[in-house]
């Protein structure tokens, strides 16, 4: 759609395939960059593509492959970072540990601005709904552009699968919940980015997810 207020741009990154977007407010041609875990001169280069200005970083979670060159770039950009949860703390310091552990460029940062459920971000000419979703990490948020009905959800929710809980400070029984309570009241037509792999939209996922279709969860 040419008349579409907000388009977004999927950008996999690091060895790990996560998926960095870009999204952009179609009326101002404000964009943000979500979660740059690594791979700046194809982020760059996607920046460019779009012809877009970046006014700010957005991230979901502190796992490296997410934000480990978020400052780097907020520097380069000069632009805040916004987001996760401020309980994604533990995460963010020790991104220098992990990049060396996973072989990942990883630099702590302090986020411009912690974000808590019922919270909301700006681009451009657009609103986003923040939503504190804990689980996969305690301060995993997802943004949710309802007009578009779209959502970025980080490692949340996959197409067929859900984040993994075997980290320190996961809480599977809080992922599930998080779904359940925070996601799918967004609607079943809402198109979902996760983290990693292609988009879905909640309907599908509730209808054909092996972990939280609502026949499994009925059980």
């Amino acid at each position: 759609m040419t008349d579409a207020p907000l388009k977004a741009a999927m950008i996999p990154v690091t060895p790990l395939a996560q998926n960095c977007s870009l999204i952009w407010c179609t009326a101002t041609n404000r964009a943000a960059v979500v979660d740059p875990g690594g791979d700046l001169p194809k982020i760059h280069a996607a920046i460019a593509k779009a012809g877009v200005t970046v006014e700010k970083i957005l991230i979901t979670h502190g796992h490296i492959d997410h934000c480990g060159e978020a400052g780097t770039l907020a520097a380069a950009l000069g632009v805040p970072i916004e987001g996760p949860h401020e309980a994604d703390r533990f995460w963010i310091a020790r991104l220098a540990e992990d990049g060396r552990a996973w072989g990942l460029a990883g630099t702590p940062f302090e986020p411009d601005r912690w974000l808590d459920q019922g919270a909301q971000v700006t681009l451009g000419a657009l609103t986003l709904d923040v939503h504190h979703c804990p689980g996969h990490t305690p301060g995993h948020v997802v943004f949710h552009h309802a007009p578009s009905r779209l959502a970025l959800v980080g490692d949340v929710l996959f197409e067929g699968s859900i984040g993994r809980t075997d980290f320190p400070m996961s809480d599977h029984q809080a992922l599930l919940d998080s779904i359940v309570t925070k996601l799918w009241p967004l609607g079943d037509d809402t198109v979902f980015i996760p983290g990693h792999g292609r988009p879905s939209r909640f309907g599908v996922e509730r209808q054909h997810n092996p972990f939280v279709a609502d026949s499994v969860l009925a059980r």
